[in-house]
């Protein structure tokens, strides 16, 4: 059991550049998503999950109504473009 005991120790390697402030706002190293500044679900310091299903929640409720807007409009233009590929024929609805 002894011999467990002086068993050698796996060495360290923390690197830190000589110039670098590790504190400053642009960090080269710092491993965030691109837009997770912008996210509020993750700004927020409550990181339970019924917290982070009532700010979606919130989110959704208290949304720009001009975004509801902008996706119906896309999702239009987007559906008559696949008509016109498939090459639908618009005048069955027509008597």
């Amino acid at each position: 059991m002894g011999r467990f005991s002086n068993l050698r120790k796996n060495k360290k390697y923390n690197y830190e550049p000589r110039y670098y402030d590790n504190e400053g706002e642009d960090r080269p190293f710092k491993m965030d998503g691109r837009f997770t500044k912008y996210s509020k679900l993750y700004n927020n310091s409550d990181h339970s999950l019924k917290g982070k299903v009532n700010r979606a929640m919130n989110d959704l409720n208290n949304q720009d109504p001009m975004v509801n807007r902008r996706i119906m409009i896309i999702v239009a233009i987007l559906l008559f473009i696949f008509l016109y590929i498939i090459d639908f024929d618009l005048s069955i609805f027509s008597d």
